[in-house]
């Protein structure tokens, strides 16, 4: 694994074939993978055990948010899996965040620990609908001040959100960005949204990208043109 690499693809596919098959086009020194929850349920742990021995760096995403002993637990069983990083809500609190940081803080080699922010799916109207009203990037940066009080390395935003909470929280708290669209990309069901180069710009480490890596005709063909646009980006 190049630990270069900022670019985690996200397998969100239904079934264990669609994802083996494109792992089997994905090259590991180049890229990390997100397993996330529809995956995660229906293939199980082995899933992320066999990717793991395929020499790929696993963020295991499945937002774990329940009282801090039940988290704290979860935590560690997916340290279990080897997984290079994982995250939780930081709408759970401090206490939660606290009990999942020193849980892992007991291994030798402890993952990386992210809290979720605001997701991605969400902006200011959505937020007033379900009774906290604001602006998000506020709501974002008020959650990663917690999530670092707490011990954890860093946070999952938007890369709109980047650039505040990079300004905020400092050089050495992990930034990972979902909703990172290349020009010309739909940007689906994600209303905060910038491209690869954008959210380099703007402080993130790590960009999630699914489909636009994902359902490309070409798979390491599309992380090409992504890494030229990071490099670009960060040079």
């Amino acid at each position: 694994m190049t630990a270069e690499s900022r670019i985690i693809v996200a397998l969100d596919f239904p079934d264990l074939t669609q994802a083996l098959a494109l792992l089997d086009q994905l090259e590991p020194r180049r890229c990390r993978v997100k397993v996330g929850k529809e995956l995660f349920t229906r293939a199980g742990p082995g899933l992320v055990e066999t990717i793991v021995r395929r020499g790929f760096d696993v963020f295991l995403d499945l937002k774990f948010h329940d009282i801090p002993n039940t988290v704290a637990a979860a935590c560690a069983a997916a340290a279990d899996l080897g997984v290079w990083m994982m995250n939780l809500h930081a709408v759970g609190g401090a206490a939660m965040m606290q009990a999942a940081h020193r849980r892992l803080a007991e291994l030798p080699e402890p993952p990386l620990l992210v809290a979720v922010t605001v997701l991605t799916s969400l902006d200011s109207a959505d937020l007033a609908a379900i009774g906290c009203p604001g602006d998000p990037a506020e709501r974002v940066i008020a959650l990663a001040r917690l999530a670092r009080h707490a011990g954890l390395d860093g946070v999952v935003c938007s890369p709109r959100e980047a650039a505040g909470v990079r300004a905020a929280l400092g050089p050495d708290f992990k930034l990972v960005t979902p909703g990172v669209r290349p020009a010309g990309s739909g940007k689906a069901d994600q209303k905060r949204t910038l491209t690869p180069g954008e959210a380099i710009a703007a402080g993130a480490d790590y960009l999630v990208i699914g489909r636009p890596i994902t359902a490309a005709a070409d798979p390491m063909a599309a992380l090409s043109a992504i890494e030229r646009e990071i490099a670009n980006a960060a040079g």
